[in-house]
C-alpha cells in the first residue's frame, strides 16, 4: 500500500488555499496540497504544545523506538519516496537515494539522543544536591527549503521529536510532499502520537506567523541569507532562539601539487551536483596559475560531456532547475558576468528548465557569478600565484560555509584551512558533504554556526535547567 496518497493531501484543517504540486522536468501536475494560513499556524502550535507535555514524559525508550521505526520506514518505502524526490524536486535518482539514506541515519542518530546523559551533578557550597538537566523546549518550528527537501526537514524534525518536543514543519510549497507530507506519513506509521508533528506548507505569511507565535520558542530555519536575516530579526524581537543555516559561496582551492586527473571529477561534482542548487555548492574554483589553463579546458570538457534532462525518464547527470524564477536568476548572473568580461568556456544555455553546466574563466571580484551565490550549475574559475593569495581570496566575501582544498600534502592543506574562516573544511574533497553524525553549519552570512548533528542537536532543541534538592527547608537570617 502506498505511503503517500494524493487524494488525502487537501487537508480540511488548513485554510490557506490550494497549491498545485508540479514536476519541474515536464510542468505536469503531481497533485494538489492545501496551504496553511497564519491562523492555522496558531492552532497547530496550540495542539502541539498540548500533546508535547505527555510526549516529554514518555520513557526515553518509547521515543527512541518511534525514531528507529521511522528510520526503517524510509528504507522500506524507498522506491516510492525516491520517485517523489526525483519528480517533485528535479533530483537525479542517486541524489534521491542519498537523501533517503541520510534521512534514515538522522532518525537512528536521533533515537540515540533520547537516552543521552542529560545533565551534570554540580558541586555546591550548601548541603544540597545540585545538578543540571536538559529539558525539551516545548515546540520547535522548522522552516525548510526546496533543494534537499527531505534532508533539510528531517535533520531538525527527528532530533527535536526524540528530545521530547512537538514540531511545526513548514516546507517550501514547491516540495511540500517530499519535504513535508512524506515525513508526516512516515512518523504516523512509526507510531508517533497524534498532535506532535504538524506539516504546514505555506508561503511568507505562514512563516512569519510561525516565527511570531509565542507558543514556539525555537525556530530552525534553512534557506537564503536574505530570508534568514528577516527570520533572525523577527525572532530577536520575540526573544526567540533561532538556528540559521543559510547561503554560501564556497571555495575549492587547487594547489600546484594537485593531481589534475583526479581533481576534475571532484570539481565538477562540487559545482554541478543537483544543478548547483545546494548551499555548499562549489561557487568559486581557485586554481594555482600553473594549472589554470589546463583546469579550465578539462573542466569545460567535463561539463560538455554531462547529460542534462528529465531524471524520471532518462539517465542523466543533471535534472531541471526548480522553477522559472530560479532559472532567470542563474542565467541573469551568467549573462551579466560575460558582459563584464568573463569568458564562457562551457554551457551558458538552457532548454526550458534544463540549464547546461557552465564554466566561466577570466573572473575577478567584479564578476557577478563569482562574487554572489548563484545556486545553479555554474563554476567560475580564478587563478592565484601564492598560498597567501589563495587564503585571501577564499576568505574574501560575506559567507563562511564550506571549503575544499586539493593537495598531495595534507599537512599543508590543514595549515591553509586554518587561515580561512569557515564552518566546514574538506581536504582532498569538494565542498558538498553531509553526514548525520557530523555537526553542520556556517559562520558569518552562512548562518549561526553548527546547529545540526550530535551534541549540537542537544543544545539546539533543549533548555538547560539547574535544580537543587535539600533534605530540610533552608533557613535564612530573616
Amino acid at each position: 500500500m502506498p505511503l503517500l496518497d494524493p487524494e488525502n493531501w487537501q487537508s480540511h484543517n488548513l485554510a490557506g488555499g490550494e497549491y498545485a504540486v508540479t514536476e519541474p522536468a515536464t510542468g505536469d501536475p503531481l497533485g494538489t496540497v492545501t496551504l496553511a494560513s497564519a491562523e492555522d499556524v496558531t492552532a497547530a502550535a496550540g495542539a502541539a504544545r498540548a500533546a508535547q507535555a505527555e510526549w516529554a514524559r514518555a520513557p526515553h525508550f518509547v521515543r527512541a523506538a518511534v525514531l528507529r521505526k521511522a528510520g526503517d520506514l524510509f528504507a522500506a518505502h524507498a522506491d516510492e519516496l525516491r520517485d517523489w524526490i526525483v519528480r517533485e524536486s528535479g533530483s537525479i535518482p542517486g541524489k534521491a537515494d542519498f537523501e533517503l539514506h541520510v534521512a534514515a541515519q538522522e532518525c537512528y542518530e536521533a533515537a540515540a539522543l533520547a537516552s543521552r546523559p542529560a545533565g551534570h551533578v554540580l558541586p555546591s557550597e550548601a548541603a544540597r544536591l545540585s545538578y543540571t538537566r536538559r529539558i525539551p523546549v516545548g515546540v520547535v518550528g522548522v522552516i525548510s527549503p526546496f533543494n534537499a527537501p527531505l534532508i533539510l526537514s528531517i535533520r531538525s524534525v527527528a532530533p527535536a521529536l526524540a528530545l521530547g518536543n512537538g514540531v511545526l514543519l513548514k516546507p517550501d510549497p514547491r516540495t511540500a510532499v517530499c519535504g513535508g507530507l512524506a515525513l508526516a506519513a512516515v512518523f504516523a506509521e512509526a507510531g508517533l502520537p497524534e498532535g506532535l508533528l504538524h506539516v504546514l506548507p505555506g508561503g511568507p505569511e505562514a512563516g512569519q506567523a510561525l516565527v511570531a507565535d509565542p507558543q514556539v520558542p525555537v525556530i530552525s530555519f534553512t534557506g537564503s541569507t536574505a530570508a534568514g536575516r528577516a527570520v533572525g530579526e523577527a525572532a530577536g524581537r520575540h526573544l526567540k532562539r533561532v538556528h540559521l543555516e543559510l547561503g554560501g559561496n564556497s571555495a575549492l582551492i587547487v594547489l600546484e601539487d594537485a593531481d589534475i586527473d583526479a581533481v576534475i571529477s571532484t570539481a565538477a561534482w562540487g559545482s554541478f551536483f543537483h544543478q548547483g542548487q545546494i548551499c555548499m555548492t562549489t561557487g568559486r574554483h581557485l586554481v594555482h596559475a600553473s594549472l589554470y589553463e589546463e583546469y579550465i579546458e578539462r573542466l569545460a570538457a567535463k561539463a560538455d560531456s554531462l547529460a542534462v534532462g528529465d531524471p524520471h525518464r532518462e539517465q542523466v547527470h543533471l535534472g531541471p532547475i526548480i522553477d522559472d524564477a530560479q532559472l532567470a536568476k542563474i542565467h541573469g548572473l551568467v549573462e551579466s558576468s560575460t558582459a563584464r568580461g568573463a569568458k564562457l568556456a562551457a554551457g551558458g544555455t538552457h532548454d526550458r528548465l534544463f540549464y547546461r553546466p557552465t564554466v566561466l574563466a577570466g573572473v575577478d571580484d567584479s564578476t557577478p557569478a563569482y562574487a554572489e551565490e548563484v545556486f545553479g550549475p555554474v563554476a567560475p574559475v580564478r587563478s592565484f600565484s601564492t598560498v597567501d593569495e589563495a587564503a585571501a581570496l577564499a576568505s574574501d566575501g560575506p559567507y563562511g560555509l564550506s571549503l575544499g582544498i586539493v593537495t598531495r600534502d595534507t599537512a599543508r592543506g590543514l595549515d591553509l584551512a586554518e587561515r580561512v574562516p569557515t564552518g566546514i573544511v574538506h581536504i582532498n574533497d569538494q565542498t558538498v558533504n553531509d553526514e548525520a553524525v557530523a555537526p553542520f553549519g556556517g559562520i558569518a552570512a552562512s548562518g549561526t554556526g553548527a546547529r545540526f548533528g550530535g551534541e549540537a542537536n542537544l543544545e539546539a532543541f533543549t533548555d538547560l535547567r539547574w535544580t537543587t534538592v535539600r533534605g530540610d527547608v533552608a533557613g535564612y537570617p530573616f
